[in-house]
């Protein structure tokens, strides 16, 4: 009988030592840094080719495809078990109190960007499966740990993957939370896109508007350059609309008008609720003054419509379902130039029952009177897996087993993983319950202790699942 949870801190060193290595490298994907070498840039294909890396060391068969995915296997079969990860992160924003690419232990907890989402729990999940090898656990399938490098954008290295090998007949992404995640909500997005006119000889012109890096993380910071001639007056209100939103922030005159930055609080998409979207607070603010043509457009159409207001109410697209739950929005990106005009982007997480031509509408219905267009960019379905399917019931028997949480039941979530890509596919931490979330926010973070118990949680089900 194998002691998991021993086996697991026996590997401390050697994990942590690897982790670091992992988020050393800042893996966002870059298009800008493309080229035929590396497709998604530089820093996702450094981050796969490290995870081969560890498969080689450590005696796994690997193959790198096109720097675009890549896998480590072991064993054979008829079936195959999919561990789907990912190596690119979010990224890293302004506010971190260490080095996101330089990982920090403090106070038990690792930090450094993808701590948590996901080099500290996909590298748990790895070693699960060296624990599993290096005790010669033999597994009656073909077990594949499939490294992606863009699930945070267009997940075009895990597509690259199913286009050219078999989908895996089950398996698990370690990208979630416990107990386990059989459901997840669809995730489509939209652009909202106004013109750039403004009236030349107004009182007060929105030279630039700035706010938000991904479609799937709320607004950190935001920015603003307004040209106008009352701009002690709107440093003043600025001052008074930070004081009473409890936002910090600070103003810059200039000569021809004024710079304001604000800041909230950056979160995933998935709970916009979790987060304080600046972007969306300082539209708000500057919707107020008499801005004209697409401008004023521009602001009014974040402030009345998509402001502090996550389950779409002033929408009129609320919509709820018993096993999904709510409908939700993330203003993820807000753009504004005189040359560009305005660009909106909407990212929606929505469960059975509401369809994205629904939510479509009701943006064309509230945008088009404001000269607004609409276009709907990419669509997942919303994914579910029946509790009673194996890959579920096993794995929340190995969950209950080793967290001592008896009564711990399946969830769906508003998050999107690799686990949907498979229809017996799910997602399987590595967030404790007891943990705070730090996904797509600075500071981000995993306890020591959370990663060991994940691992140990890791080696035991994959062995239950090739059996």
């Amino acid at each position: 009988m194998i002691n998991w949870k021993k086996q697991a801190k026996s590997y401390k060193d050697s994990y942590l030592k690897d982790l670091k290595e992992l988020i050393a490298i800042d893996s966002e994907r870059n298009d800008k840094d493309k080229t035929k070498e590396h497709p998604l840039g530089k820093g996702p294909s450094d981050a796969l080719k490290k995870y081969l890396s560890f498969g080689e060391r450590d005696g796994f068969k690997t193959k790198n495809l096109d720097n675009l995915v890549g896998y480590i296997e072991y064993g054979d079969g008829d079936q195959t078990l999919a561990i789907l990860a990912h190596a690119d992160v979010m990224p890293a924003g302004a506010g971190w109190d260490t080095d996101p690419f330089d990982m920090t232990i403090k106070d038990g907890n690792v930090y450094g960007r993808g701590a948590s989402d996901d080099k500290g729990p996909g590298l748990a999940a790895y070693y699960g499966l060296k624990i599993m090898k290096d005790n010669n656990i033999k597994p009656n399938c073909k077990i594949r740990f499939i490294v992606g490098t863009d699930e945070e954008s267009d997940w075009t290295g895990m597509k690259h993957y199913f286009a050219l090998e078999p989908e895996p007949d089950f398996g698990f992404s370690p990208d979630a939370e416990f107990p386990v995640i059989n459901g997840e909500k669809g995730n489509t997005t939209f652009e909202n896109k106004f013109n750039n006119k403004q009236t030349d000889n107004a009182d007060t012109l929105l030279k630039s508007f700035d706010s938000g890096l991904r479609e799937n993380m709320v607004p950190r910071d935001a920015n603003a350059y307004v040209l106008t001639n009352d701009k002690d007056e709107m440093n003043a209100d600025f001052t008074n609309f930070m004081e009473d939103s409890n936002l910090d922030g600070d103003a810059e005159i200039t000569e021809k008008g004024i710079k304001l930055h604000l800041i909230g609080k950056s979160a995933h998409g998935m709970e916009p609720k979790n987060g304080i979207n600046a972007g969306t607070y300082l539209a708000t603010f500057l919707s107020e003054y008499d801005f004209t043509g697409d401008a004023d457009n521009f602001l009014t159409f974040i402030a009345k419509y998509l402001h502090d207001d996550s389950r779409c109410h002033k929408l009129d697209t609320s919509y709820s379902s018993g096993i999904m739950g709510d409908l939700t929005m993330n203003v993820g990106i807000m753009k504004f130039d005189t040359q560009n005009g305005g660009f909106i982007n909407t990212n929606f997480r929505y469960p059975k029952g509401i369809s994205v031509s629904t939510i479509s509408e009701h943006l064309e219905n509230a945008i088009k009177p404001l000269s607004g267009s609409v276009n709907n960019t990419d669509n997942m379905d919303p994914h579910y897996v029946d509790p009673a399917d194996p890959i579920v019931s096993r794995l929340i028997d190995v969950y209950r087993e080793q967290s001592g949480a008896k009564s711990a039941k399946p969830e769906v979530v508003g998050g999107g993983t690799y686990g949907r890509m498979m229809k017996r596919g799910v997602a399987f931490g590595a967030l404790c319950p007891w943990t705070e979330d730090t996904m797509h926010q600075a500071n981000e973070f995993q306890p020591i202790d959370d990663l060991l118990l994940a691992m140990s949680i890791y080696a035991q089900s994959i062995t239950e699942l090739s059996k």
